[in-house]
């Protein structure tokens, strides 16, 4: 049976209302007459309700967590690290999944019924379209891995994609490469194109380098691989920037189906750093996004929201490096 507040109450000799003060923070209670509510409570094995507590409070603590690319590796970690961090702040993540959802209405009815206090939209290719309707709604949102504006509708977290573009192209040309090509993720995502535009501002500045252009169906594996088969038999470029880690890695085996080698014959750089790129067999050159602090970052945005709705819409964006493996000639 379920330990209630009355039976705290008794056994510490105290009212009802002391034992409900003692567990709601920023409330006023005596040491004396807390110490005595939470040795009851231990003795007892009472843990405070917490949807009883947000009818008090008004805040169920919920924070929305919504993306819509659970077949991509890289967001295991991105869950992983959220929720951790999200429970340590004493806040709960409730998990929303928007695969091939195309209408915002339907993922703002959902949260709205589970009366969230806040949203984080942790998507590189969902419309920005999504995020504002939740502020439209006047719930608290910020999108993480969301397209950089310099006059942001809402609140965003992320990296400079176009700057990831340029900084590919630059390490495949001084790597000597002269033929590359782009294999994005789906075309119509807004980090497809923003990575693709920063790629080709380098390659038009070089008039010896030349570049094709070619789209996976999906950051997914299986989309890369395929991709990279139809390339293959047209005839490959020298070396391939994959606008993602997992198309990457998905284009590593179909080069290596087709008996070609890796960088000898053609060289790949993905994008993310995802913890299987650093894995012995795939050893991929790639562009790290600073997960961590763009995560951390987001639960702090999305807090102060809660705390002051009216504060302005920001963007804030992070620096992304170059990790050195094995996809790429070195360095002449």
């Amino acid at each position: 049976m379920t330990v209630t507040l009355k039976e705290v109450a008794k056994r510490a000799g105290v009212s009802r209302s002391a034992v409900s003060r003692t567990f709601t923070q920023g409330a006023s209670v005596s040491a004396k007459t807390r110490e005595k509510v939470e040795k009851a409570a231990d003795e007892l094995g009472y843990s405070p309700n917490a949807l009883a507590s947000s009818l008090t409070t008004g805040r169920t603590k919920l924070i929305g967590l919504v993306s819509n690319n659970f077949h991509n590796p890289l967001f295991l970690e991105v869950f992983d690290l959220f929720t951790r961090s999200l429970q340590d702040r004493g806040l709960r993540p409730l998990l929303v999944n928007l695969t091939d959802e195309t209408d915002p209405a339907n993922s703002l009815r959902l949260l709205r019924q589970y009366s969230v206090d806040g949203v984080i939209v942790a998507s590189s290719t969902l419309s920005p379209e999504f995020s504002l309707a939740f502020h439209k709604a006047r719930i608290p949102v910020v999108h993480s891995f969301g397209k950089f504006a310099q006059a942001p509708r809402v609140h965003v977290v992320g990296i400079d994609n176009v700057e990831c573009g340029r900084m590919a192209a630059r390490t495949l040309i001084a790597r000597g490469y002269r033929r590359l090509a782009f294999l994005g993720g789906p075309a119509r995502a807004t980090s497809t194109i923003d990575r693709r535009a920063g790629f080709f501002d380098v390659v038009d500045a070089h008039p010896d380098v030349s570049a094709t252009e070619s789209f996976a169906a999906a950051y997914s594996f299986d989309a890369g691989r395929s991709e990279m088969m139809r390339l293959i038999k047209a005839g490959p470029a020298e070396a391939y920037f994959c606008g993602d880690d997992v198309v990457a890695v998905g284009a590593l085996s179909a080069i290596r189906e087709n008996g070609l080698e890796v960088p000898e014959h053609i060289g790949v750089i993905g994008l993310n750093d995802m913890e299987m790129a650093r894995w012995q067999s795939i050893n991929l050159t790639t562009i790290r996004q600073p997960i961590r602090q763009i995560i951390d970052s987001s639960i702090d945005m999305v807090t102060a929201m809660i705390d002051d709705p009216a504060r302005h819409p920001e963007a804030r964006l992070f620096s992304c490096e170059t990790v050195e493996r094995g996809t790429l000639r070195p360095l002449p």
